[in-house]
């Protein structure tokens, strides 16, 4: 019998609800909102302020958050949960020191991410210098659509997920270069499962481009990507592609191959 996605997010007898506000207050932190009262972390996850205090003091009594008696944040025990899925993945342990040899030959920012709904989600990063408004970091998400990462890791998707994806993204023209249409996109991402990479060029953000590749487990299946970023007044993209894409996907392939063995 044909079971419901929907249903998997209803409370019911394996659901803790309590378990899961308590990420949503922990989630409710972030880079423009990392010091709350009370009455934000209510606010801005639908608890009573009876709720809210709960959970942030037990929060609190378990090292995850601090508070001045006012104000409340996350602490650095925090990333012991995002530890806890790095360490448990060995691809990532294999990825690092690949991507900071690429860095050494390329002279430019790597980052290795994952697709998580229409995002693509950081796990590594090792970068050279700054070259975005917003420091990219572990944990940090951008949209799939107008990013080669995320091309990349939906070019790994049958077509029909894909576009379903797009058409749930919140789509909009980032900057004069981003394509927004929905079947110009599709298009760009079969290119990108056409030729075993991908280019993005100024769509995310004005000078920035950046191509990517894939990395495949043991059936072939895309599980997560690399990528290379760069200033295009400094490394225009023909540029890019012609020094530094044969580095990138003999990359991704290394990955890939430990990966299997």
């Amino acid at each position: 019998m044909h079971q419901d996605p929907s249903s998997e997010l209803r409370p019911g007898d394996s659901y803790v609800q309590s378990f899961a506000r308590g990420l949503e207050v922990i989630r409710s932190f972030s880079a423009s909102a990392p010091r709350q009262t009370l009455t934000d972390v209510a606010t801005r996850t639908g608890l009573t302020r009876a709720g809210a205090r709960r959970i942030l003091l037990t929060l609190q009594t378990l090292g995850y958050v601090e508070s001045d008696g006012k104000l409340f944040a996350l602490t650095p025990r925090i990333l012991d949960l995002g530890f806890a899925y790095l360490s448990s993945m060995p691809i990532w342990n294999i990825a690092e020191p690949v991507m900071e040899t690429l860095v050494e030959q390329v002279k430019e920012s790597c980052s290795a991410g994952v697709l998580e709904g229409t995002d693509i989600v950081y796990v590594l990063r090792v970068s050279t210098r700054k070259i975005m408004r917003n420091s990219l970091g572990v944990g940090s998400r951008l949209p799939a659509y107008c990013t080669s990462l995320g091309r990349m890791l939906l070019a790994g998707l049958p077509d029909a997920e894909v576009l379903a994806l797009l058409r749930a993204s919140p789509i909009e023209a980032r900057t004069r270069h981003t394509v927004t249409d929905v079947d110009a996109l599709l298009a760009k991402v079969q290119q990108a499962r056409r030729q075993g990479w991908c280019l993005v060029n100024q769509e995310l953000e004005e000078g920035l481009v950046s191509m990517a590749a894939p990395i495949v487990d043991r059936s072939g299946a895309t599980i997560a990507a690399l990528n290379i970023s760069g200033q295009a007044n400094r490394t225009p993209p023909r540029l890019m592609q012609e020094t530094m894409l044969p580095a990138l996907r003999e990359a991704g392939r290394e990955v890939s191959q430990r990966l299997g063995r």
